[in-house]
Parts: structure tokens; C-alpha cells; sequence
């Protein structure tokens, strides 16, 4: 049965229980309960609403007075407090509902008790004392008041005169309670003890004095012991009380959680959490009104507020588990606390919930920072998505969960992110450098740009100084597309000028290359991160560049109908018939394609032949072409599939002019059968690591396999190189010395119709005049028209050159001391210096100017033969010992009794290796000149060093060498006379060398 009162802001029920309550709807707490002695079957409020009328099985109605207007407002935080006006029969009724008879104090009393107005209660009850002094229970209840205050010298005097007086229940509780306080425990629990004979063997009561006990005994800070003696009475008699213990447990644990707290030093936080979450998980129930008015017997004797016991627990609950860092249990714990909390509760709760979702933001927002610094980014996430569910979400932090989501490269939702970083702070440049870094981390670079300029438009209109400083980290685009254009420049010197687009079978020439890369995503991106990273620029923008426009070199035999420029201009290769050269032309670029290349050049198509200044350039370029190649592809059209080692060595690819550079340029080299297999079934990327394939192209070639590994172009060992050549064959004559620029390290005009003895002859006075190498005059055969001292075909150098017999160390240890004796020192320091200031040979008009030393011929005799195509001759000089000379030519002959007009000489072609200079200059160079220390040109003293030189060159003077035979022209100079082997000859008394040696510069055509 149920009655509303007449404002409709208060419920009255009946129930069987023999109690009336009072309900208030605001927050449907109790705040009156009435005791009948019979169960009550209807209630009904007065028309004023002053009273409560029942009745029940007794047949009688009552009357009661509803508690007055201050004690039902909605925010009375005081619990269940009774008016002061409360008539006495009704007061007493309550009471003891409440306490179970085990107070009996005035209400007036008892309300400032409940509501903590300490110094009211010790009036009062001093007042009730005066006026009756041997009123035990005023004594008693001052007791309670004295303990309150911690006045335990004064609760201990009220409590022995209440017991002087009479011996009642509440005379040993307040005794035993001033007891523990003066921690006199033992007296304490005789006390307590005592007062289980005035509990009437009511259960309650012993129930409730047993709690009360170890309230006592927690006071006086023996809180293990106060605890376990809860716990233990809980188990005991859980049919009693059990929610008793509940909230005493409960509210126990709450005070030591809160005084853990109170000390911490960092290190207990954990223990508070714990304590909390033992009181938590022992009272369930939000509202705690009811219970407040059940056992406010703890509320008057120890002071507790049970009113708030449910939200203390789980708020600081909350609390020490953020103070212990474990962070996600504390939200649960707060999740929980207000899904399960009623409404009036959450009201209450609505300024702390925002602190701790504040704090709880704080920590998840520090956590956030430590896990994107290490790297952990789902963490991170995880915790910055913590702070933004909290509502708590600033531009900051929208900013380091973008940064966090582009380290696990989550581009969109990392630019959902920064796209909120700018709308919450669309003045900041921050946002925007988050957008940037993200769209180019999504390979989205035309809007990644477009973000980086509006980044720049904050930074440079930022009102604080230090921001705009960081405008100078940053460069404008402008320069960024300036500084990769400088690159593509110097990457393109050394790349050709049209190129064949693989991917599309296009020839592109120069602006092609460079619009297509602009176009390309590779250029977008380093466009992008240019902007950003100045410090990398420039390595970074070589690194690229030198990746995209890495060129393929194709190495091939001309074979039939090659196709030229005009054949494929403004054509894709795949829309030609796939024939002759086009079927060679589609594989290379479909096996260059594949390799990963877009950039291949093929001789053929990639020149224009009719061009002369291009085709002079190309011609002069190629070998740096080859040799700055990403790779060179070398097809092998008549090396078929599954191919046996050896197939390399006798290809026809092997005796054309243009292969040698070809093979010997490129860093890295692929050699493919006839259908596009790589030779031998070798995957490996580059065939000069493969030894088994390098030592068939030295058998075939004749160049050693370290040399074909690591050439180097330059003039050193320029006859060996002579050689290389020698046997190859081009279809063009010109071409067998154009091909060789390279190798050597020239660059001459291409002129075809030279014919090929002059373009042989340019090169060979190019590498004489330059490098002062005499050894490219080593040669047998027929003499060239461009100079006689040059072959008129590379053939010439077919044969190895003779090698002369060296002087061991040893025998010039030998031969220098002897000499010493017969030779004066004097005139061989004489000679040496002679031969010291003699210059390189030189080129002028076609006339060779040779520094020799000179024997003049004395006689020539031919010998009869059978065969006219080769005349032999006996040949006597000054000096020299006799020789036999063949040769093509016929010579006068001649002899000291008959004397012819033609001079001959028998010379020597002077080389500076003779004199041990140490050698500093770079074969690629003219030579320079060397002056010992100490020699006549110096003017210094003759010392032993020197004249040790002086001697060892006599030494080696006196050995066998290669001679040349000249003939003496009308006009003085004189012409190479050619023969079909080296002349090797030696004077005849090496004592005498130094006093009949003739060294002149020779003329010669």
C-alpha cells in the first residue's frame, strides 16, 4: 500500500514488515521509517501533509509526524537526520529501528552527532548530565562525543563514571572505545568483553558489539587485526548480519586505502588501488541512504559517513589506480562506477567524473608520448584514441595520433587526424606539415605539395618569432625544382641523348627523358621530400635521378637490316612487323623492362647517321656511355639456347672492332643466347663476377681476366692494347681506330672517307705525342702513308712485341762496379744528363720528331734469294754489331770502298725508362721531366748516388734492343724502312758506349 503526499514530493508505503517509510521521489532515498507493533496494511498523509495516518492488524490507526521541510531537501547531505521537534514516543520508535537498542541518546544529541556538530552534542549531553547528574547514558554518550574528538583522557572519565554509576551495554562500549584510544588494548577488550552481559543474548546486539569492537581496535591503528576479526565474524555468522560487515568491512578498507594515499610516496599506489577495489567489490549498491539510517550507530559513535561510502570507494578507486599507471583499469573502474550508479549519484558525481577524465586524459596523453618516442605506435594509438573518447582532445593531440597512425602507415585515418589538427588550429602550420608528411607517405605527392605550400603561407605568417624562424628549415618549391634540374643536368652529360623508352618502345630524346620524369611519381615524391629534408637534398636528388635515367647498353652484331633512326621516329617499337633487327629491338626492351630498367640504347637506332656533329659526338661518347651504363646487355644471335661453355669464345661477336670497347667499358655485363637466356643459365646480375664466364672471354679475347673485370681507358701499355685489336674487323675502315678512342682515352674529329691508315695514324700520334709511349712504334709489317714510322694496318701489332733480355738486379750489381774501372764517371754523368733533358717524341704536320740515339750504317749488302717479294740484307753501323735485315723494300747497297749519296741509320728510339726515373705522371697525360738531385742540370755536387744512375745507364745502354733502319730523304729528313721482323742488335763494347754515342732528335715522314 502506497499514499503520495499532497506536494507529490514524497511516497509513503505499508508493508507486513510492521514499518512505515518514508520515501522522497527526488532521489528516491528513505528518510523516515516507523515501527508498528503489527504488521501495517495501509498508510495515508493527512490533508496538510503534516502526518502520516496507518493502520493494520492491531485494528488501531496511528499518527505520525512526517519530518519537516529542511530535513527533506534534496541535497541534505547530513543522512538520516531527525527534526528536532520529532515527538519523543516517535523519535524513540525510530531510533530504535535504527540502532537496535543499542543507543539510548537525545535526538538533539544524536543529530549533531550525525551531522558532526560535536561541540552541540557535548553541550547537550553536559546539559542532560547537570540536570541529572547520575544519568550513566549522558555519560556514556559525552564518552562517544570525547572519543569523536580524539579527547581519550576525558572519554576514558565519562566512560568509568557511567560505570560507576550503573553497568550498562553502552558504559562498556564507550569505555572500551576510550580504551583503544590510550591503546591500552587488553583493558580495552575486557571492557568490550563486559558488555556481552547486557546484550540480552540478542544476536544482534553481540553482532553489533563484536563490529563495534573492531571499529575500535582500527581506530587505534591496528587495522590487520580489526580486519581479520570482520572477516572472521562475517564467516562465522553470516545469517546474522552480513551486510553489517559488509559495510564495515568495506568502509574500512576505504580508510586505509585513504590513508595510504594520504602518505604515498610513489611506491604504494598499487596497495591504495587495492584496498579501494576490496571495498568496491564488497558493497554493490549505489544508494546508500538506507543503509546510512540502518547503522547509524556507526555514524554517532565513530563519526562514519556511510551517505557517501559507495561513491568514496569507487571515486578514489578510480583515482589510485591512474596514480599507479595502470591506466586502462582505472577507466574500466570509472566505466563501471557510472553505468552502475543511479541517477542522483551521477548528479553528485558530475564535477569529479570531469576531473578524472581529465586526469585520466593527462596520464593517457603522457603514456601516448613515451610509446610514439619508442616507437610503439599501436600503443600509442590506443592511448591518444583513450584521451579523444575522453573528450578531452586538443590539436596536439589529434597531432600525435597522426604521427603514431603514419608510423604503422595508416594514411587515411592518420589524415583524418591531421585534417582535425587543422580545424581545431587552422592557423597553426603544424596541421598542415602533419597532411603533408601523410599524403606523402600515401604516395599522394601533387596533394602532399599542395599541403607543404600552405604550411609554408603559416610559418611565414606566424606572429611569434621563433615560428617563423622555422621558415628558413624549408625551401621553396621553386628551388627544390631548380636543384634536381641541376642534377638531371650532370646525370645527363654522360647518359646519350635519345633513348628508347622500354615500357613504351619509344625513342625519346633529351626534353622527352626530363618531361617524362617530371611526370613520373618518382619525381613527384623527391619533389616532396625535398621540401622537407634540406639536408638530404643532395645526395637524395642524385640517388634518384641516377635511378630513373640508369640507362641499358645493348652490345650486339650488326646483322642484315638493322633499323635506323627513321625506321622507328615518332613509332612504338611493337607497332612494327617483328622481323630482322625489330624482333632483336622488341626483346631488348621486353628483357630490359623486365630487369627493371626504362631507359635502354641501341647503336643502331639510337643515332642518327645522317647527322655528322651527332654522329661524331656518339661516336666519341660511346665509350663513357658504356662505361656510365647501368648494365650492358651483350646478344649473342649465334649462340643458341643451352649453350656449352665455349659457345662465347667462338661467337662472331668476338672478332668485330666496336665489341672490344663494348666489353671493356661497362662496370656490369649480361651476355644472352639467341633467344634472350642469360649465357650458361647465369641469373647472377653481373657476368664479370663470373670467373668461369671471364676466362673464355680471355681465352677469346686475349685480355686477362682482371683487366677485363676492372679496365681502365688511358694510354699505359698502349702496344698490349694495340694488340687487342689487332685481329678485329669492322665494316667500316675507319671504324677499326674510331673504335679504339675510348680505350685510350682520346677524342679526335670522325671524319669517314679518311681512309683507315689516317685514322690509324691520328690515333697513334695522339698516344706518341701524348703519353711519350714509344712502345706503339713496335711493330712489324708495312709502313703507314699517314708516317713511315707508323703500320698502315692495326694487323701490325698482331704479332707480341720482342722482349728484350732485362738486366737482373744481381748482374747489375756485377756489371756497375766493373764499369767503374773502364768507364769515367764523369762522361757517363755527361750522357745521362744528355738523355735527361731529351723531350718526348713529337707530332708536327705528320712528321715524327724521335729523340734516338743514332749509329750510323756503314755498309748494306743483299744477300742472294729465290723469292723477290722480301730482300735480305747484311747491315754493318758504327758500334753495332753486324745484322741480317728483311724487308719489301729495295735498298741501295753500299760499302766504305763505294760510297752511295742516301745516308742510312741504325737508331735507337730513346726511352726514359732507361734512366729509373720514379714514374709520377698519369698515363692519360703529357710527360713530364725529372731532374735528379744532384745532376748537372741542377748544378749540384757529383755525388755516388748519381753517378750509381750514370753508371747503371751505361749498363743498360750496353744490352740488345730494338732498332729502326732509316733511310735519308733529299730534303734531309728521313723515312722508316719497314721490315718483316724486330731488328735487334747491340754494341759491340759496352766500356766504350759513353764516347760514341750520337743522340739527336730525327725527322722523320
Amino acid at each position: 500500500m502506497i499514499a503520495l503526499n499532497p506536494t507529490g514530493t514524497l511516497l509513503a508505503s505499508a508493508s507486513d514488515d510492521h514499518q512505515v517509510r518514508i520515501w522522497r521521489l527526488s532521489d528516491h532515498q528513505t528518510i523516515a521509517i516507523f515501527t508498528c507493533t503489527d504488521p501495517v496494511f495501509c498508510v495515508t498523509f493527512s490533508m496538510d501533509g503534516k502526518h502520516i495516518l496507518s493502520g493494520g492488524r492491531d485494528k488501531m490507526i496511528s499518527k505520525w509526524a512526517v519530518p519537516s521541510s529542511e530535513y527533506i531537501l534534496k541535497d541534505q547531505p547530513s543522512g538520516h537526520v531527525l527534526p528536532a521537534d520529532t515527538p519523543k514516543e516517535q523519535a524513540a520508535d525510530i531510533v530504535q529501528q535504527s540502532n537496535c537498542e543499542i543507543l539510548a541518546i537525545d535526538i538533539s544529541a544524536r543529530n549533531a552527532c550525525i551531522t558532526g556538530d560535536l561541540s552541540t552534542a557535548h553541550r547537550l549531553l553536559t546539559k542532560e548530565i547537570n540536570d541529572d547528574s547520575n544519568d550513566y547514558n549522558s555519560y556514556a554518550n559525552r564518552s562517544f562525543v570525547m572519543a569523536r574528538k580524539a579527547d581519550w583522557d576525558h572519554a576514558l572519565d565519562d566512560a568509568l563514571k557511567a560505570m560507576s554509576i550503573q553497568s550498562s551495554l553502552m558504559g562498556c562500549i564507550s569505555k572500551g572505545i576510550a580504551l583503544c584510544g590510550k591503546r591500552q588494548f587488553q583493558n580495552a577488550m575486557k571492557a568490550f568483553d563486559l558488555g556481552f552481559l547486557f546484550v540480552d543474548a540478542n544476536l544482534k546486539k553481540t553482532h553489533l558489539l563484536l563490529l563495534i569492537k573492531a571499529i575500535a581496535l582500527f581506530n587505534a591503528h591496528e587495522h590487520e587485526e580489526a580486519i581479520l576479526r570482520v572477516q572472521d565474524l562475517a564467516t562465522t555468522c553470516p545469517s546474522v548480519d552480513i551486510l553489517a560487515c559488509q559495510i564495515v568491512e568495506a568502509y574500512l578498507h576505504v580508510q586505509l586505502g585513504l590513508s595510504v594515499l594520504d602518505s604515498v610516496d610513489g611506491v604504494h599506489y598499487n596497495e591504495a588501488a587495492d584496498h579501494f577495489t576490496s571495498a568496491v567489490n564488497t558493497i554493490r549498491f549505489s544508494s546508500m541512504s538506507a543503509i546510512h539510517s540502518k547503522y547509524d550507530v556507526f555514524v554517532v559513535l565513530f563519526g562514519w559517513d556511510l551517505m557517501s561510502l559507495w561513491r568514496t570507494a569507487h571515486q578514489n578507486q578510480c583515482h589510485a589506480l591512474l596514480l599507479a599507471g595502470r591506466l586502462q583499469e582505472a577507466f574500466k573502474a570509472y566505466r563501471y562506477m557510472m553505468d552502475t550508479a543511479d541517477e542522483a549519484t551521477k548528479a553528485r558525481c558530475l564535477d569529479w567524473s570531469t576531473a578524472f577524465k581529465r586526469d585520466c586524459s593527462v596520464y593517457y596523453a603522457a603514456g601516448g608520448d613515451d610509446a610514439l618516442a619508442a616507437g610503439d605506435y599501436d600503443r600509442a594509438i590506443k592511448l591518444y584514441s583513450a584521451v579523444i573518447n575522453l573528450g578531452f582532445a586538443t590539436d596536439t593531440i589529434f597531432a600525435n595520433r597522426s604521427r603514431a597512425r603514419s608510423g604503422k602507415m595508416l594514411w587515411n585515418h592518420a589524415l583524418l587526424d591531421a585534417e582535425k589538427v587543422i580545424e581545431l588550429n587552422p592557423s597553426s602550420y603544424i596541421g598542415y606539415q602533419l597532411k603533408h608528411a601523410v599524403l606523402h607517405g600515401a604516395h599522394r605527392y601533387d596533394e602532399a605539395i599542395e599541403a607543404f605550400k600552405s604550411m609554408l603561407v603559416r610559418l611565414e605568417n606566424a606572429s611569434h618569432t621563433q615560428t617563423q624562424k622555422l621558415r628558413q628549415k624549408y625551401i621553396n618549391l621553386s628551388e627544390a625544382e631548380v636543384a634536381i634540374q641541376e642534377t638531371i643536368n650532370a646525370q645527363l652529360n654522360d647518359v646519350p641523348h635519345r633513348l628508347l623508352d622500354t615500357f613504351t618502345g619509344r625513342l625519346c630524346d633529351r626534353e622527352v627523358q626530363i618531361s617524362a620524369f617530371r611526370k613520373s611519381t618518382e619525381y613527384k615524391e623527391l619533389l616532396s621530400s625535398l621540401l622537407v629534408h634540406i639536408d638530404l637534398r643532395k645526395e637524395r636528388i642524385k640517388d634518384v635521378v641516377a635511378t630513373y635515367f640508369r640507362c641499358v647498353t645493348l652490345s650486339h652484331r650488326w646483322e642484315g637490316k638493322e633499323p635506323l633512326l627513321h625506321d622507328i621516329k615518332d613509332k612504338g617499337v611493337d607497332e612494327l612487323k617483328a622481323v630482322g633487327g625489330i624482333t632483336k629491338l622488341l626483346s631488348f626492351c621486353k628483357t630490359a623492362r623486365a630487369a627493371g630498367y626504362r631507359w635502354g640504347w641501341i647503336d643502331s637506332c639510337c643515332i642518327d647517321q645522317a647527322n655528322n656533329v651527332e654522329l661524331q659526338k656518339s661516336l666519341n661518347s660511346m665509350f663513357t656511355w658504356y662505361r656510365t651504363s647501368a648494365l650492358t646487355m651483350v646478344y649473342l644471335s649465334d649462340v643458341p639456347p643451352s649453350s656449352k661453355p665455349g659457345a662465347l669464345a667462338r661467337s662472331s661477336w668476338n672478332t668485330r672492332g666496336w665489341t672490344v670497347p663494348e666489353f671493356l667499358a661497362p662496370k656490369v655485363i649480361r651476355f644472352y643466347q639467341s633467344d634472350w637466356t642469360p649465357y650458361l643459365d647465369n641469373h647472377s646480375p653481373n657476368h664479370k663476377q663470373s670467373a668461369a664466364i671471364m676466362q673464355e672471354l680471355e681465352y677469346a679475347t686475349g685480355i686477362d681476366a682482371q683487366t677485363l673485370v676492372a679496365f681502365r681507358p688511358g694510354m699505359i701499355n698502349a702496344r698490349e692494347k694495340l694488340q687487342w685489336a689487332s685481329t678485329r674487323i669492322t665494316t667500316v675502315e675507319e671504324d677499326i681506330a674510331y673504335s679504339l678512342f675510348g680505350i685510350f682515352g682520346v677524342q679526335l674529329p670522325i671524319m669517314y672517307g679518311e681512309r683507315k691508315q689516317n685514322a690509324l695514324g691520328r690515333l697513334l700520334q695522339e698516344i706518341v705525342a701524348v703519353s711519350g709511349d714509344i712502345t706503339a712504334l713496335d711493330w712489324v709489317g708495312t709502313s703507314s702513308e699517314f708516317n713511315s714510322c707508323l703500320p698502315a694496318d692495326i694487323t701490325s701489332y698482331d704479332a707480341p712485341s720482342y722482349t728484350l733480355p732485362s738486366v737482373s738486379e744481381d748482374d747489375m750489381q756485377r756489371l756497375v762496379p766493373s764499369l767503374q774501372d773502364t768507364v769515367m764517371v764523369e762522361s757517363a754523368l755527361k750522357l745521362y744528363s744528355l738523355l735527361e733533358r731529351l723531350r718526348v717524341p713529337r707530332f708536327d704536320h705528320r712528321r715524327l720528331h724521335l729523340p734516338c740515339i743514332v749509329f750510323p750504317v756503314t755498309e748494306i749488302r743483299r744477300r742472294p734469294m729465290e723469292q723477290q717479294t722480301y730482300f735480305t740484307y747484311e747491315v754493318k753501323a758504327d758500334g753495332l754489331h753486324d745484322l741480317r735485315i728483311t724487308t719489301e723494300e729495295r735498298l741501295l747497297q753500299f760499302s766504305q770502298g763505294r760510297p752511295t749519296r742516301q745516308s742510312f741509320l741504325l737508331v735507337r728510339p730513346w726511352d726514359r725508362r732507361l734512366l729509373e726515373l720514379p714514374n709520377h705522371a698519369d698515363d692519360a697525360v703529357s710527360v713530364h721531366y725529372f731532374t735528379l738531385p744532384g745532376s748537372p742540370k741542377g748544378q749540384g755536387p757529383l755525388d755516388s748516388e748519381l753517378s750509381e744512375c750514370a753508371m747503371r745507364l751505361i749498363a743498360r745502354l750496353g744490352q740488345p734492343f730494338s732498332a729502326f733502319l732509316l733511310g735519308q730523304q733529299r730534303n734531309g729528313e728521313y723515312k722508316r724502312i719497314a721490315s718483316d721482323r724486330d731488328i735487334i742488335t747491340q754494341v759491340q763494347d759496352v766500356d766504350s758506349v759513353h764516347g760514341m754515342m750520337d743522340v739527336r732528335t730525327l725527322e722523320i715522314l
